[in-house]
């Protein structure tokens, strides 16, 4: 073509805009637009990075590599150059060579910042968790348009969370619609576990700017937290279908998949992770949890032992070992340990883990006082950001005997969703819930889920806690309502479990807390099953005290805490004997252990539910489990955990002492 009919540097400018504009919504265009322009102009380089863009967003970076490494040593000094070329060497899991040559970009701009988002999601891939926070904090920093919301996140970050709150509120009346404030106050909500609070400030900035990808990951991943996987589901794809080999959001769309039961599609995406980052502790760290459901044992522990070896200050992949139940430390093992032990700093969770972890190695060896004291040291640091109010908890019982008592029930006779399809497990952690779900699990009329958070969530929004009425308005406010809104209450939760399940005629919901809301069951699913799954209160509440869980179950970071937390439970359950006789069914942990043919029988007798030899061989059934007993019910019942609890006896008063004189006379446990 001649020179005549090529267009003005105007029109070529105006061009690469339109091709430019097209990436984030036709990529396909983008590179069809790119082309026709180097096809008149074959040496502009905005046109070939603008093509090598398309063809990663296309899902295939190798081809975009192919157009801009030739032009690598000419542009070395542009950042915006280097940028691109970094991000298709981290998508075809180049990540090293991506982290420097992102670190060479900042070097040449240091206010570079879509370099400086880049970094922080490669070096987080890539297990350097502070450099990652450096990283997007600098990104931050570069970004916004305001000084003191900067100060908000240091705030933020060590801790102070009411002047940043107060910071950012102040902010926002200024500027109500800036998007990076109205994200760190979500970052803020979070912090505090108020998820549906964050969840409405992100989908707000998504409103404002629907391409805040890191507002995206931030509301998927919140909304995952809140227990809604198919929404987070959604979110995340949305990232992926702009860049599908973003480690970051594929790990998330893991997280996301093994929620809902889809292990082997998690797995897959590990394991592509795993192959192009296979230095990524944390993310080996996943992988060894998702095998460990599945019963994959011993890779689980190879994936555990990767990550320690990559990254032998991440306490949770020792904790990881330990809570298998069934693996022993070696000597090595625990010396390893002692040394990631700090009298003071560092990171927090990773000092509980291990704290946890050299519990359960110190008791497996039978050196039970220097157990209880990492046993303690961990509950300790646990306390410090995870904290318990047992006023709370008793004012939420008292509430419920209260309002519901044998006539407000015998009034309501009859309503809800009539349906019979869930089986729910409730009682303390620890109790043998997951021993029954394996056992109901392995009928072929009934399918396990997992810990559902459905009702928990039903009360709340009946609830509608707000900073007015800080008490909410559950249980008082079920008075009010008719037989119709607990029916669609009842279809409610049938319709919002049903991505958790098949299409087996029962379920299991196994979430222990719902003993708080057997009334609210009753109310809305009559012929639902409910088991109280029971156990010795020191057997149980030093189980749970050892026991670190990922999250929520903050009474047991107290011994005091614990033993109250087991009155309590026990006084509100006989609450609901009282008023509901004979609606909720007793397992005791002992008596299953003791006489384990005649228990099942009973249980299934309860649940009406035909015998099968099956729930007999419950160990041999081959099914994903995702709670800390998941290699002991993979096993015959053994009875060598229920007296474990005696080995620490002469550190356990304040548990005693906590329980009350009633519960210690109905057990008789001696002071």
């Amino acid at each position: 073509m001649s020179m005549t009919n090529k267009p003005a540097s105007g029109d070529l400018q105006t061009a690469l805009r339109n091709a430019a504009n097209l990436l984030a919504h036709d990529p396909l265009l983008a590179a069809e637009q790119a082309r026709e322009i180097l096809k008149i102009y074959p040496d502009t380089v905005g046109a070939k990075r603008i093509l090598a863009t398309a063809y990663r967003l296309q899902k295939n970076p190798q081809k975009g590599l192919d157009v801009l490494q030739p032009l690598l040593a000419e542009h070395r000094d542009s950042p915006d150059f280097l940028h691109e070329f970094a991000q298709c060497l981290g998508a075809v899991g180049r990540g090293d060579e991506a982290v420097s040559t992102l670190r060479r970009a900042i070097k040449l701009d240091q206010k570079h910042a879509p370099s400086w988002l880049s970094l922080g999601q490669q070096l987080a891939v890539a297990g350097d968790e502070e450099g990652s926070r450096k990283a997007f904090e600098r990104h931050f920093e570069i970004s916004t348009r305001h000084p003191e919301l900067i100060n908000a996140v240091k705030l933020l970050r060590e801790g102070k969370l009411g002047k940043a709150e107060r910071i950012v509120r102040d902010l926002l009346k200024k500027f109500p619609t800036d998007v990076s404030a109205i994200r760190v106050l979500a970052d803020i909500g979070v912090k505090v576990g108020q998820f549906e609070d964050a969840s409405h400030l992100l989908r707000r900035c998504l409103e404002l700017a629907p391409d805040f990808h890191t507002a995206r990951r931030s509301y998927a991943s919140v909304l995952l937290r809140r227990q809604l996987p198919e929404e987070a589901l959604q979110q995340v794809d949305r990232l992926l279908d702009l860049e599908p080999n973003n480690p970051s959001y594929l790990i998330l769309k893991a997280s996301i998949q093994v929620r809902i039961g889809e292990h082997d599609k998690a797995l897959e995406i590990y394991e592509k992770v795993l192959k192009n980052y296979p230095n990524q502790g944390r993310a080996q760290m996943s992988y060894g949890h998702t095998l460990k459901t599945v019963g994959r044992l011993e890779e689980s522990v190879e994936a555990y032992r990767k990550c320690i070896r990559q990254s032998p200050e991440v306490g949770e992949a020792y904790w990881s070992l330990a809570n298998l139940k069934t693996f022993r430390f070696s000597d090595d093992d625990v010396e390893n340990m002692r040394q990631q032990v700090t009298a003071k700093g560092g990171d927090a969770d990773d000092q509980s883990h291990l704290a946890f972890a050299l519990g359960k190695a110190l008791e497996d060896r039978g050196d039970y006082d220097e157990s209880f004291k990492f046993y303690r040291r961990g509950n300790a640091i646990r306390r410090i950001e995870h904290k318990h109010n047992q006023k709370i908890n008793v004012l939420e019982a008292v509430r419920q005997v209260r309002t519901l008592g044998k006539a407000f029930f015998e009034q309501r006779k009859g309503w809800g969703c009539q349906a019979a399809d869930p089986i729910f497990i409730v009682g303390l952690p620890r109790a043998g819930s997951t021993l029954l779900e394996q056992i109901l699990a392995s009928h072929s009329l009934v399918e396990g889920t997992s810990e559902l958070q459905d009702i928990i969530r039903i009360s709340r929004k009946l609830g509608d806690k707000s900073r007015q009425h800080p008490a909410g308005k559950y249980p008082e406010c079920l008075a009010e309502m008719t037989a119709e809104q607990f029916r669609e209450l009842g279809e409610s939760y049938l319709e919002t479990t049903r991505i958790q399940r098949s299409d087996t005629p029962f379920f299991i919901d196994k979430m222990p807390n719902n003993f708080r809301h057997i009334g609210l069951i009753h109310l809305i699913l009559p012929n639902a099953k409910i088991i109280d799954a029971r156990r010795h209160p020191m057997g149980g509440c030093f189980s749970g005290y050892k026991q670190l869980f990922a999250n929520g179950q903050t009474f047991t970071y107290g011994l005091e805490d614990i033993g109250k937390y087991y009155r309590d439970y026990v006084r509100l359950m006989d609450h609901w004997d009282a008023v509901l006789p004979g609606r909720v069914y007793r397992v005791q942990y002992e008596e299953m252990v003791a006489d384990t043919e005649n228990q099942i029988h009973a249980l299934l007798e309860y649940c009406g539910l035909e015998f099968e030899e099956q729930c007999l061989r419950f160990y041999e059934t081959e099914r994903a489990v995702r709670t800390p007993s998941s290699e002991q019910v993979r096993k015959p019942i053994y009875k060598e955990g229920l007296e474990q609890w005696r080995n620490f006896e002469a550190h356990l008063d304040p548990l005693k002492e906590a329980l009350g004189p009633e519960i210690r006379q109905r057990y008789a446990i001696d002071m």
